[in-house]
């Protein structure tokens, strides 16, 4: 008897038993057994701290702009599983994921126990070869060097940005965290890499050029800049060849258009669109571009703001967004919402947002290594800021909505898992909350 969806996902969630084990010898061996399926299609392949997913997004976009079949492999989901598999934007279909899960189970070995990831990579990447997509973006799952996504032999890559972040697994310092970032760079594949710190840039560089692979620096071989006078989601693109003025990008923040510029360098050094076809189709995939959770809005008056930010390089992209909106609401204040891991950099994170935040309402997420609410009113560092304790994700969201005038904003921040929770909750189930 067949599998069905809902045992498909109880056999996957049952592998998170196996937790994280970096290494590349497991997805390896797995691969092989199902006839390396990721050999059979073009691959690029996306790493970084912050900005993976959405320069994921928006690279698959302006492929599928261009009428190319895409594959497009992300992590996590927000609201259901099959959102980190698509093909042509759709999610992989329920039925797919039961089939390939027990055809994958069949090749296993008592000697071959794949993660989480490792399995559901696989099935990703068997996806898209019976699919027979044109190209597969692949976004890294943590790190590079170690990733399961890191078996891919791409014809381009990038690396967004190097911050601290897992550094259980990654390193404590930025230098050690970029030589993992830096894993990924294949030889004599081009690379581009997007603004960060001086030492992890230096790290990079020397690693593409033991690598021989040619390398494409953000605000040096290609750069973004603003053009406020046509709207403050507008930016000009200078790249290696290529130059494009006035663009528009629908994902909201100023450092979604420093992501754009990436992805539009990837697309120019990886060859795979024609120079004549390329700038119609950036223009029409970054205008269309959707990627859920990042700035997103999705109620109004008061405003609720979605955000999966949970690093402090994150919170200090969304600060300036808060701000902006403040000033354009003239007088309304912002509530952050806020639910994170125990091992994120929590006072960090906070930190950022006190100068935005007028309120903050702590929650507490239905994860193993989810923070306490007293662990995260602890790390706030400042006595003055309102600030109230609801471990129940429905309850805070609640509270918000009761203490927000329709002038304020509602952010919701500090985790995916968090931001995935709530969507889930306001998807024809608003009558949980009062209006």
């Amino acid at each position: 008897m067949s599998w069905s969806y809902p045992q498909a996902l109880q056999y996957l969630y049952g592998l998170q038993r196996h937790g994280i084990k970096p290494g590349l010898g497991t997805i390896s061996a797995l691969l092989a057994r199902l006839h390396d399926p990721h050999q059979r299609y073009r691959i690029l392949h996306i790493g970084g701290t912050n900005g993976k997913g959405s320069v994921a997004a928006m690279t698959a976009t302006i492929l599928q702009a261009a009428n190319m079949r895409v594959g497009l492999y992300t992590s996590p989901h927000l609201n259901d599983f099959r959102e980190r598999i698509r093909v042509k934007q759709n999610p992989i279909p329920p039925e797919r994921v039961a089939t390939l899960a027990e055809q994958i189970r069949m090749v296993l070995s008592p000697s071959l126990s794949p993660t989480f990831f490792e399995f559901t990579t696989a099935m990703a990447f068997q996806h898209f070869a019976e699919e027979t997509v044109d190209v597969a973006v692949v976004e890294v799952g943590m790190g590079g060097r170690f990733d399961a996504t890191n078996v891919c032999n791409p014809v381009g890559a990038a690396i967004t940005n190097v911050a601290l972040d897992h550094e259980a697994y990654l390193g404590t310092t930025l230098t050690a965290i970029a030589r993992e970032k830096a894993g990924i760079i294949k030889r004599q594949v081009p690379v581009v890499i997007g603004p960060m710190p001086h030492e992890a840039r230096r790290v990079i560089e020397d690693y593409a050029t033991a690598q021989r692979a040619p390398l494409y620096r953000y605000g040096r071989e290609f750069h973004v800049s603003l053009s406020p006078e046509n709207g403050l989601d507008t930016f000009d693109y200078q790249g290696i060849r290529d130059i494009y003025p006035h663009l528009t990008c629908a994902l909201a923040g100023r450092h979604q258009l420093l992501n754009a510029g990436c992805a539009i360098a990837l697309l120019e050094v990886s060859g795979l669109l024609d120079q004549g076809s390329r700038e119609a189709a950036v223009r029409t995939g970054l205008a269309t571009v959707k990627w859920e959770g990042r700035l997103e809005t999705v109620e109004v008056a008061p405003r609720l703001l979605l955000d999966g930010a949970h690093n402090p390089a994150a919170a200090a992209e969304l600060a300036p967004y808060l701000q902006q909106l403040q000033t354009r609401a003239r007088g309304g204040k912002t509530l952050v919402l806020v639910g994170m891991m125990r091992d994120k950099d929590i006072q960090g994170f906070l930190s950022h947002l006190l100068s935005v935040g007028d309120v903050f309402i702590f929650t507490q997420i239905n994860h193993p290594r989810a923070a306490s609410v007293q662990e995260l009113h602890a790390r706030l560092c400042d006595e003055t800021k309102p600030a109230y304790l609801c471990p129940a994700p429905g309850d805070a969201l609640s509270l918000a909505r009761r203490l927000a005038a329709p002038q304020d904003v509602i952010c919701v921040t500090g985790s995916l898992f968090l931001v995935g929770y709530v969507k889930r909750l306001l998807c024809g189930q608003e009558h949980l909350f009062p209006q």
